[in-house]
């Protein structure tokens, strides 16, 4: 294994070549843009693989900052976010283990649309654009897979954001909660434990909504006896039926 550290952006990063955890279900075989490939296919892409940490706080990308790679979330989490018109936080995602962004990159030349910063100590895989356009071209049946793979993603999300105009903020803060179930959650005699991500603040910037109303939902689930509260980052889903009625995933 080669092993050697450098600075990018005024942070230390670890860069490891030929990992071993790069053909283990929360690096390659997790991203959907290779789930189609086959065992020697990811082999050969996992030997491109690099390896960079980044601690709480720190950003992992800047909006309208030149991106040469895709990014495999390994270990720990991450939001993606933008500042609105009005300087206001606007969080658009989640990334855990498994996750990844920037897979356009891979195929295209673009500039980031907006921030990634670590919510706690994490470990990215990183593929490099331009090793991996160099793959293409010895190996192009992996192009055609991918190609249609993103096709289907962008299809997706279509149907996604068609789905999201018209959700209310309720069946939209329940399906949030389902969706942290699904990604921190764990099973207890009471109920299903959820150790959030974010804050009632962090909840309303992803939302869009206040965080008045975010606080005044979450009491209204806990007095309808659907969650627990149990601190600030922390919560019991005690009705997990209920809680998908309300986001509509039932």
């Amino acid at each position: 294994m080669i092993k050697e550290h450098f600075q990018e952006g005024g942070v230390a990063m670890t860069n490891m070549c030929q990992c071993g955890h790069c053909t283990h279900d929360l690096c390659m075989h997790r991203v959907p843009i290779f789930s189609t490939l086959n065992q020697e296919e990811i082999e050969k892409i996992a030997n491109l693989i690099h390896h960079r940490e980044y601690k709480k706080g720190e950003i992992l990308v800047s909006e309208g900052e030149k991106s040469e790679s895709i990014v495999i979330m390994h270990e720990g989490s991450a939001k993606a976010y933008k500042y609105t018109a009005d300087g206001r936080e606007q969080i658009l995602y989640i990334f855990s283990e498994g996750d990844f962004f920037g897979e356009q990159n891979l195929l295209s030349d673009n500039t980031a649309t907006y921030f990634v910063e670590a919510l706690q100590d994490v470990k990215t895989c990183v593929l490099l654009k331009s090793q991996f356009q160099q793959l293409l071209h010895q190996y192009p049946e992996i192009a055609i897979k991918i190609i249609d793979e993103l096709g289907q993603r962008m299809m997706r999300l279509e149907n996604a954001l068609q789905s999201m105009g018209v959700r209310n903020v309720d069946a939209r803060l329940g399906s949030l909660l389902i969706e942290f179930e699904s990604k921190y959650g764990s099973t207890v005699p009471e109920g299903i434990l959820i150790q959030l991500p974010l804050s009632r603040e962090g909840i309303a910037n992803y939302l869009g909504i206040a965080r008045e109303t975010v606080s005044r939902k979450l009491s209204q689930l806990e007095q309808e006896g659907i969650i627990r509260s149990l601190n600030n980052k922390t919560i019991l889903i005690t009705d997990q039926s209920s809680l998908k009625e309300i986001a509509g995933t039932v």
